[in-house]
C-alpha cells in the first residue's frame, strides 16, 4: 500500500466451517437424510461478523458500514452515536466505493483468473463508485461463499486518494486429489467413482459437492435403504472423506398381538417358522422394500391376519433393532358351498355340486395345513385329502410337499358321451394317491415333481364296472375293469405376475412306469401358455394350449377338445378325442362399467387327425369331426366368487349355443 493510503479496517475472515456430524438415525420412523444447504455455516459467519461489528466502531468512531454478517444488528447501547436518533438503522447508510477488487487472502493477485472472475461474478452490489450499505456488502460476502469455490472471503476496506477501495480477500477450496469413503458397505465403489471423476484435479465446488452428497441419499432412498452420508471432510493434500451410516439389522423380535385387544399374547406359530420366511437378516442394511416384501410373503402364508415391522433404535446407535407384530387368524374351521361343474349338461340339477371341508391352515404352529373335502354332485364326487408343509424343515431352496389322497368319480360324458350314446350315466371312478415336491427355480418361475398312483375304472349309472361301451369299444387299456398306473410327473410354470392378463407358460411330463407287468406304460407332453397386449381401454388376449401322448393309456384318458374352456360353440368334448390336440383362442374384451365387462372371441381346436389312435376309436364311433371353431360374444362380472362369465358362440356347424362360467378359463 501506498503511504498516502490508510487502511481504516480489516474485518475477520468468514470462513466456512467443518460439515456439520448428523446423528445418523434419529427418528426411524422418519429417516432424515442429509442436507448440505450451509445455512448452519452462514449463521456461523453471521455471529463472527456481527462482533466484528463491534470493534469496528471503536476503532472508527462511525457507524460499521461494512463487513456485516447479520441481516440486521444493534451496536451495544454504550457505543451509539448520541447525536443518531438511536430509532434509525444503520443499514440505511451507504458509503462510496471507488473501486472493488479481487486478491487472495494475503492481499495479493489471484494466480488463476478463472478463480478471480468467479468471485467478481458472484458479486451483485459491490461496484465501482457505488455507495453501499452494510447489508449490501453481507450479501455479496456471502454469494462468494455460496459460489461453492471459496473456503473463506474477508472484506477490507481502504482509503486511498481517490477514495474508499474495497477488497475481497479470498482462500479458495483445495484441489481435489482423492477420497475416502467409510461405512458404505452396500454402496457401490463404481457409484462413487462415477460421481467424483470429473472432479479429479480440480478446486473442490462445495456445490457440487451438495449435489453428489444428495444423489448419494438418493441412491438409499430409491432402494429403501436406512442410509446416508452423515459427515464430510476435507483433508490436507485435496483428499475428501465421506463417513457414510447405514443402519444394519440388529436383532428380530416376534411378538404376537391379541385379535380383539390388541396386547402381546402368546403365539401358536414357531418362532422359527416365521425368521426363515423373511429376507431380511441380522447385520444387513434395513431396506423398507425388502421388509415390504417380507411382510407380504408372512401375509401369503394364510396364517396371519395382520403384519407390521416396526424399526426401532438400537443400544448401537448405528444399528436397528426389528419388532413384528403379528396378529394369528383362526387356525382352523369346517366349511360348506357350492359350485357348478361343465361336465354335465343335462338333468334338472345340471352342474350343480355342493362342497363340504375342514381345514386346518397351521398344524404343529409350523403353516403346514392339512384339508379334508368332500364335493357332490348329481353325478360328481370327489373326497381328497391334502396335507402340505409349504417349506419342508431344514431346506434352504423353500421346497414343499404335498401328500394326497382322492376318491373320485366324475362323467365319461367328455371321451364317451355325445351323439347316439346310450350311456347317459357312465362315470369315471379313480383311486388315487401321491407325493409332490414344488420349489421356485427363479424369479418368476417354479417346478414340481412327485409320483402318483391311480386306480380307474369305468361304472355304469347303477355301480357296475363297465369293459366296453354300447359300440363294444374298450374303457380301459389292460382289458381289465380298472386301469392301474404309477405316474412320475415334472412340470414347470412361468407366471409373470398373479393377474390373469399376464403372460404365462407351463408345460407337464407324465410318465407311467410299468412297475407291475399289468400297469399302463406311456408318456404324455402338454404346455399352454397366455400372452396379453393392451391398448388403451382394449385388451388383445392369446391363449394356445397342445399335447400328445406316446404309449398304451387309458382311452378316457385321452385329449377332449370342446366346450366352455375349449371351443366354444360345441357341447364338451363333441369336437374330438385324440392323441394329440390344439387350442387357439383370442379374445379382445374391454370395461363397460364398474365390475362388466364384455368380450369378443374365437376358437379353433383340432386333434390333427389322432382321435383313431385312441384305444376304441371313441371319438369315431360317435362321429366326432376332429377340429372345429367357434366364436361368439360374451359378458363377465367380477364377483366375490370369481369372474361370472355369460357366453354366446356360433359354431362351425351354425349351431348356437350359450355357455356360463364360474371362474377363469383353463
Amino acid at each position: 500500500m501506498g503511504r498516502n493510503e490508510d487502511v481504516r479496517f480489516i474485518s475477520s475472515n468468514i470462513k466456512i466451517p467443518p460439515f456439520p456430524k448428523y446423528h445418523p438415525f434419529p427418528q426411524l420412523s422418519a429417516l432424515p437424510f442429509a442436507r448440505h444447504d450451509f445455512s448452519f455455516h452462514l449463521q456461523r459467519a453471521k455471529e463472527s461478523i456481527h462482533r466484528l461489528a463491534a470493534s469496528f466502531t471503536r476503532a472508527w468512531g462511525r457507524p460499521n458500514l461494512i463487513c456485516s454478517s447479520s441481516l440486521a444488528f444493534t451496536r451495544p447501547e454504550q457505543e451509539q452515536n448520541p447525536r443518531r436518533p438511536q430509532h434509525a438503522k444503520e443499514d440505511e447508510e451507504r458509503v462510496l466505493i471507488s473501486e472493488v477488487l479481487i486478491r487472495n487472502k494475503d492481499g495479493e493477485v489471484l494466480e488463476r483468473t478463472d478463480l478471480e472472475a468467479a468471485a467478481a461474478g458472484a458479486l451483485k452490489f459491490s461496484r465501482p463508485n457505488s455507495a453501499l450499505t452494510v447489508r449490501e456488502v453481507q450479501e455479496d460476502v456471502h454469494r462468494i461463499i455460496d459460489s461453492g469455490v471459496f473456503c473463506s472471503c474477508m472484506p477490507v476496506a481502504v482509503d486511498t486518494r481517490d477514495g474508499i477501495r474495497l477488497i475481497f480477500q479470498v482462500e479458495p477450496n483445495q484441489e481435489f486429489h482423492g477420497l475416502i469413503c467409510e461405512g458404505a458397505n452396500v454402496l457401490p465403489s463404481k457409484f462413487l467413482e462415477d460421481a467424483f471423476h470429473d472432479g479429479y484435479g480440480k478446486i473442490v465446488n462445495i456445490r457440487h459437492l451438495d449435489k453428489i452428497i444428495k444423489s448419494i441419499n438418493g441412491w438409499y432412498i430409491e432402494r429403501g435403504l436406512f442410509g446416508m452420508v452423515s459427515d464430510v471432510e476435507i483433508l490436507s493434500g485435496g483428499i475428501l472423506k465421506l463417513q457414510v451410516s447405514e443402519a444394519e439389522v440388529n436383532n428380530i423380535n416376534i411378538r404376537f398381538l391379541d385379535r380383539k385387544t390388541g396386547e402381546p399374547t402368546d403365539g401358536r406359530t414357531k418362532t422359527e417358522t416365521i425368521l426363515r420366511q423373511l429376507t431380511t437378516k441380522k447385520g444387513q442394511v434395513y431396506s423398507l422394500l425388502q421388509g415390504r416384501r417380507d411382510v407380504e410373503t408372512i401375509l401369503t402364508m394364510g396364517i396371519m391376519e395382520d403384519v407390521t415391522i416396526i424399526p426401532q433404535p438400537s443400544s448401537d446407535g448405528r444399528k436397528v433393532d426389528l419388532v413384528m407384530n403379528l396378529v394369528e387368524r383362526p387356525s382352523g374351521g369346517f366349511s360348506a358351498g357350492g359350485g357348478i361343474s361343465s361336465g354335465i349338461t343335462s338333468g334338472p340339477l345340471s352342474g350343480l355340486i355342493g362342497s363340504f371341508a375342514y381345514s386346518h391352515r397351521n398344524v404343529f404352529g409350523r403353516n403346514q395345513k392339512l384339508n379334508l373335502s368332500l364335493e357332490r354332485g348329481q353325478i360328481d364326487s370327489i373326497f381328497r385329502i391334502n396335507y402340505s408343509d409349504p417349506w419342508i424343515e431344514g431346506d434352504d431352496k423353500r421346497t414343499s410337499r404335498t401328500i394326497m389322497i382322492q376318491n373320485s368319480r366324475t362323467p365319461g360324458t367328455l371321451v364317451h358321451g355325445g351323439q347316439q350314446s346310450g350311456h347317459t350315466g357312465l362315470t369315471i371312478r379313480r383311486v388315487t394317491a401321491g407325493i409332490e415336491f414344488s420349489r421356485p427355480i427363479r424369479p418368476q418361475w417354479s417346478g414340481t415333481a412327485g409320483v402318483i398312483f391311480q386306480h380307474a375304472g369305468a361304472r355304469d349309472d347303477k355301480g357296475k364296472p363297465l369293459i366296453r361301451d354300447i359300440y363294444n369299444c374298450p374303457l380301459t387299456a389292460s382289458g381289465n375293469p380298472y386301469d392301474q398306473m404309477l405316474i412320475s410327473k415334472l412340470e414347470g410354470v412361468y407366471t409373470g405376475s398373479n393377474d390373469y392378463g399376464s403372460s404365462m407358460f407351463s408345460f407337464n411330463v407324465e410318465q407311467g412306469l410299468p412297475v407291475h407287468s399289468e400297469w399302463l406304460c406311456f408318456n404324455r407332453v402338454s404346455g399352454r401358455a397366455r400372452q396379453c397386449l393392451e391398448v388403451g381401454p382394449l385388451r388383445f388376449l392369446l391363449s394356445l394350449s397342445g399335447g400328445h401322448v406316446v404309449g398304451n393309456f387309458s382311452p378316457h384318458e385321452a385329449f377332449a377338445i370342446g366346450g366352455t374352456n375349449s371351443v366354444r360353440g360345441y357341447e364338451e368334448g363333441a369336437v374330438g378325442s385324440g392323441r394329440s390336440y390344439a387350442v387357439g383362442s383370442a379374445e379382445l374384451s374391454s370395461r363397460l362399467v364398474g365390475p362388466v365387462e364384455v368380450v369378443l372371441f374365437g376358437d379353433y381346436g383340432s386333434d390333427f387327425g389322432s382321435g383313431s389312435t385312441v384305444p376304441g376309436d371313441p371319438a369315431g364311433a360317435r362321429g366326432k369331426p376332429g377340429y372345429g371353431h367357434g366364436y361368439g360374444v360374451g359378458i363377465r362380472v367380477d364377483s366375490p366368487l370369481g369372474p361370472l362369465r355369460l357366453e354366446y358362440a356360433l359354431n362351425d356347424k351354425f349351431a348356437r349355443r350359450f355357455h356360463f362360467g364360474v371362474g377363469h378359463r383353463n
